[in-house]
């Protein structure tokens, strides 16, 4: 293996570890805030964490994704899900089955729409300063360089 597929193999782990830990910490916030708000404000922080948590998925994955790409993804797929609500096939499967539910959900709600963007906003975001991070890191000789 030359050098620089080595580093771009090292690079490809360290972003998986690092997009499987985001998604730890995302499913971690999501509980948290289940457990000390209700309403409103639990459910719209969920939608968007939700959307946070797929662009994790989605850079676990594929750790080469750019930020844009990977948040456009997670935003496509909630939309879809949450536009899937309008068949019932969702509630259906809701009803059968509480991991379809959290992930199908059950009922169409148009202000979730936007709640997911925000989610997609907030993890191009937090990707795009990770990127740079460790860009910086590589072109100063650091960790990760090669």
């Amino acid at each position: 293996m030359t050098a620089g597929v080595a580093g771009v193999a090292r690079a490809a782990v360290r972003t998986r570890v690092w997009a499987a830990g985001a998604a730890v910490l995302t499913v971690a916030a999501g509980l948290g805030i289940r457990s000390v708000a209700g309403g409103d404000v639990a459910k719209y922080a969920g939608d968007a964490l939700y959307t946070v948590l797929i662009h994790a998925l989605v850079v676990l994955v594929a750790p080469r994704v750019r930020p844009g790409v990977a948040a456009g993804a997670a935003l496509a797929f909630s939309w879809a899900v949450e536009f899937a609500q309008l068949t019932g096939v969702p509630a259906e499967l809701s009803a059968r089955s509480a991991a379809a539910r959290l992930v199908l959900g059950s009922t169409f709600n148009a202000p979730d729409l936007f709640w997911y963007a925000v989610g997609a906003g907030a993890a191009y975001g937090a990707h795009t300063l990770w990127a740079a991070g460790a860009a910086w890191v590589r072109g100063r000789g650091g960790v990760g360089a090669g």
